[in-house]
């Protein structure tokens, strides 16, 4: 018998926790067939010695829902180690759709994702072809595209909502009874259809390009348990969920927030995952959502904490989505120059004076998703900049570092003190230097204390789970695909050196969030599971710095990372990435829940 592929003397983190092992692993037909010492033929041996090989990793939080129509890689996820993608998360994605007229249905899809994941209208226009009506076809849809990673697909409540409801949906308008049971009918069908579980989004922060709160972002307690009750009978499926718990209303509206939480959990039965991270403000909140899941875990409720691994922010430049200089009149006059010459224009002396004394205008409101959030942090800029920094620095041999821990003293803050300076001229001459491609590292989120101890403390819960990368959305503002990549790099050293221990690492990338999604051919370096494995060399492991590209449908740009150190991704052993290259191979496949978890169809 010969088998597929041997990696020789690799170093195995198997994705249980335990510590590492070094051994041959045998592939063959997609699974991994042998572990120890391999002497059988194989069609490719490679050298894994001082190598790891660990599990792909698996993202429960991504935004693939329209780039799964037009890229069949999954980039930039496939360049940060992960082999599985869920999507439909949010409560926000492009199925069903309504039964009135078609394009109506579309654009209202459209401008709900343009809103809320940032992902240029025009790209989703030309990109997503919208070859489906019900659920069940976006399935075959995808399914019968080409991909390089396995996938699965959650049923999102706005694009549920909208089906039913129509343009009710969008002026909130709370759900009849009739309309509560023609959505619960759409989701079982999904559900039965293979669909990983239901999304839903209750956060002010998300807003469609009309600047309106999303369709089920209010959706209340009678509508939420009729959603969940057609998990009855189901022993498959997620539930997903992010909401801002009321942050402005208090303790009252926290608790009240709290109680739908769990009244979904419970009446659907199923693992409930949440959003889970410092805000600000509302810097505590976070301490109360930990009491209030233990609390309901305690009682058996089966609630869990999507966290990521580092700040959360955007990334601001004169070429991504949002910078601080948009808003003012003096700016906009030159907003539509080529990049280097707007940042040449901007550096006239005459300009900059006359920008630096203006007010910048407001960009959130009626008409816009630019959230309310912003305005407020804008009109406090020369605090908010204590927390803006340069994105990278050149090292010595002229590649480019990021830091995602960076001290207060290298903020722009703290560069305007030293010059003397108000911050905003700091920022401005910041992002006007050179050819204009300056980035700014601004961590909104988990970094209020300047610093990433919150995060530390939220990764060593035992409810926590490795999430919120939110790869494939905000492509104008961030690319937190390579969080999985920094959680290696930031949290994969020894415990008493103020990490996770790189055992603890792998198994929140790979097993613990196979399980959460019921996944039990995957996630672990084990006989008889799926060759789904990376081969990594440590002593280069990084996340590489983001770069603005121009390769989406209709010419839009997005922010691309490439993370380095992976010496080959394989899925069901297959080869899609080599050094930093994604190869032909296209091996993926949408996996379809069912009652028999242990192993997914993947057809």
């Amino acid at each position: 018998m010969t088998l597929d592929t041997v990696f020789e003397g690799a170093t195995v983190f198997d994705g249980t926790g335990a510590a590492p092992y070094t051994a041959d692993v045998g592939v063959r037909e997609g699974l991994i067939h042998e572990i120890g010492t391999v002497r059988a033929a194989a069609t490719e041996r490679i050298d894994a010695r001082g190598a790891w090989l660990t599990p792909g990793f698996v993202d429960l939080h991504t935004h693939y829902d329209g780039q799964a129509s037009w890229d069949q890689t999954f980039s930039p996820s496939i360049h940060h180690g992960v082999t599985t993608v869920l999507f439909g998360n949010c409560g926000v994605g492009f199925a069903p759709l309504g039964g009135g007229p078609r394009e109506r249905a579309i654009d209202n899809l459209i401008s709900l994702m343009e809103g809320v994941e940032d992902i240029p209208g025009a790209v989703l226009a030309e990109g997503v072809s919208f070859d489906w009506q019900s659920f069940p076809e976006y399935l075959d849809a995808l399914e019968r595209r080409p991909h390089s990673l396995d996938f699965l697909v959650q049923v999102p409540h706005d694009p549920l909502r909208m089906a039913v409801m129509g343009e009710r949906a969008l002026e909130r308008q709370p759900a009849t009874a009739e309309d509560i049971q023609a959505m619960r009918v759409l989701l079982r069908e999904a559900l039965e259809a293979g669909a990983a579980g239901f999304s839903t989004g209750r956060t002010d922060n998300h807003r469609t390009t009309r600047g309106l709160p999303t369709p089920a972002a209010e959706a209340n307690a009678a509508e939420l348990i009729g959603l969940a009750s057609a998990f009855e009978g189901l022993k498959h499926g997620v539930v997903q969920l992010v909401s801002d718990f009321n942050l402005l209303e208090g303790p009252e509206g926290f608790s009240a927030e709290f109680d739908l939480v769990e009244t979904l959990a419970r009446h659907s039965g199923r693992p409930l995952s949440m959003t889970w991270m410092q805000r600000d403000p509302g810097a505590e909140q976070w301490r109360a959502i930990r009491a209030r899941t233990e609390a309901a875990v305690a009682q058996g409720l089966p609630l869990w904490l999507q966290t990521s691994s580092r700040g959360i922010g955007v990334i601001l430049g004169l070429d991504t989505s949002f910078h601080p200089l948009m808003g003012f009149p003096g700016y906009l006059e030159v907003a539509a120059l080529p990049l280097a010459a707007r940042a040449a224009a901007l550096r006239d002396p005459a300009r900059k004076a006359r920008i630096l004394g203006e007010r910048s205008g407001r960009l959130a409101g009626d008409g816009s998703a630019i959230p309310p959030i912003v305005d407020l942090m804008l009109a406090r800029i020369e605090l908010i900049a204590g927390r803006m920094f340069p994105l990278t620095t050149a090292r010595a041999d002229g590649s480019l570092a990021v830091d995602y821990e960076p001290s207060v003293a290298q903020s722009l803050l703290a560069v305007a003190r030293r010059r003397g300076c108000s911050a905003l001229e700091a920022i401005y001459d910041h992002l006007a230097s050179g050819s204009g491609d300056q980035l700014i590292h601004f961590p909104i989120f988990n970094y209020n204390d300047g610093s990433l101890d919150v995060v530390r403390e939220m990764l060593q819960h035992p409810r926590a789970l490795y999430g919120l990368s939110d790869a494939g959305a905000h492509v104008g503002t961030i690319c937190d695909a390579s969080t999985t990549t920094y959680l290696m790099t930031r949290w994969g050293h020894p415990i008493a050196d103020g990490g996770l221990g790189i055992e603890r690492v792998i198994e929140m990338l790979t097993r613990r969030n196979a399980r959460h999604m019921g996944l039990n051919d995957r996630g672990e370096i084990a006989l008889g599971l799926r060759a789904d494995l990376n081969l990594i060399d440590a002593s280069r492991l990084d996340t590489g710095a983001p770069q603005i590209v121009r390769d989406l449908p209709a010419g839009g740009r997005r922010l691309l990372q490439k993370g380095e150190g992976y010496l080959g991704t394989w899925v069901a052993g297959q080869a899609v990435a080599r050094h930093g290259e994604v190869t032909s191979a296209r091996p993926g496949r949408l996996v379809r829940l069912s009652a028999d978890s242990s192993r997914s169809r993947s057809r």
